[in-house]
């Protein structure tokens, strides 16, 4: 089960470049999350301390807007999520919903990894660092483009799905 998952990571940009023993290093401190069908990984706003690798099932990420959830998109397995928020220590952006039984390696431990190997380290931050930069901004322009059209759609009188 090990190197499953340790082939799961390094499948990932994150981890890319990223040694074998040092991601199951990193394993051997992450539990693994069960997350029922319709219970919450995360809500939007929240404090966060760990970033996810879905194992199994499929979640979906929300937004709130004007009181609603909005779909920004759907998880499946091997997606990574939650990573933004680690990384920039700001609330969680959206929320992230089980649509299915889900199970999720919780990495939380990855700043132990500074004192067992820093250069593997400064790796996995730096490949973090682009992702995270990227992913924010074009999220944020496309939850604003979409809530824009919304709006536009309802002021000429259209029906909005």
């Amino acid at each position: 089960m090990q190197e499953g998952r340790i082939e799961l990571l390094q499948r990932m940009p994150i981890f890319g470049g990223i040694r074998a023993d040092i991601l199951q290093f990193l394993l051997g401190l992450c539990p693994i999350l069960s997350v029922p069908t319709n219970e919450f990984f995360f809500r939007e706003g929240d404090q966060a301390d760990s970033m996810f690798v879905l194992e199994a099932g499929k979640a979906a990420v929300l937004k709130s807007w004007r009181g609603q959830d909005h779909l920004l998109r759907m998880l499946k397995e091997g997606d990574c999520f939650g990573e933004m928020a680690v990384m920039d220590l700001r609330p969680r952006s959206a929320s992230v919903q089980a649509i299915e039984n889900c199970s999720a390696i919780c990495l939380s431990a990855a700043a132990q990894i500074y004192a067992r190997d820093l250069k593997q380290f400064a790796m996995i931050q730096m490949n973090m660092g682009r992702k995270v930069r990227r992913f924010r901004e074009s999220e944020e322009r496309l939850f604003r483009v979409k809530m824009a059209s919304s709006e536009t759609d309802i002021e000429h009188g259209f029906l909005v799905s």
